[in-house]
């Protein structure tokens, strides 16, 4: 028989309290996944480096038709603020200077994986979905694919397509693309 314990969740402004306070820092690489603060593994030097080139491609890419945010917040709503490895937004001439954005600024979220891919694909692929992000990136770092999630629909995305480094991506809210080779390396 196994017991089962009431938790006590936390919402996002306790979260900023927390931090405002001294028991989180900056220092502290976590992010607030239903209502549980959540560790986030070290950053490797694959996974910074499929980062800086997403970086660099979409940048490229996209010009002034978004925002791209690397690895900052994204309140989804009270219980969840994910960091994801990338985020692109809808521009906002104060670059959300007065607060972070929320799902419905979301164009793309893209999670960088190497040690972590099945977290993101069972954790917060579904969070994103309920959100209705509606394009959400699984860069799988060993098998050099992307997979690309569409469709949001209760809680889960109903398309996935898998791209490898011979394919192209496109960014469907700027009629653009950039090859999987540029992001893979």
């Amino acid at each position: 028989m196994s017991i089962q314990l009431a938790r006590r969740l936390i919402q996002v402004d306790e979260y900023y309290r927390m931090a405002e306070v001294g028991i989180l820092t900056e220092n502290d690489r976590v992010e607030l996944i239903y209502g549980e603060i959540i560790e986030m593994s070290p950053i490797g030097n694959k996974h910074a480096s499929v980062v800086d080139r997403l970086n660099k491609t979409l940048n490229n890419t996209i010009g002034d038709t978004g925002i791209i945010r690397v690895q900052g917040p994204v309140r989804i709503n009270d219980l969840n603020e994910p960091e994801p490895d990338l985020t692109l937004l809808k521009l906002k001439e104060d670059y959300y200077a007065d607060a972070h954005p929320t799902a419905n600024d979301v164009l793309v979220i893209i999670e960088v994986s190497d040690t972590t891919y099945q977290y993101d694909r069972e954790i917060k692929s579904p969070l994103y979905a309920s959100a209705e992000i509606p394009e959400f990136w699984l860069v799988n770092v060993e098998k050099k694919e992307v997979e690309v999630y569409t469709s949001p629909a209760k809680g889960a995305y109903k398309k996935m397509e898998i791209f490898y480094p011979e394919d192209t991506l496109s960014l469907r809210f700027c009629n653009r693309s950039v090859a999987v080779k540029e992001i893979l390396g």
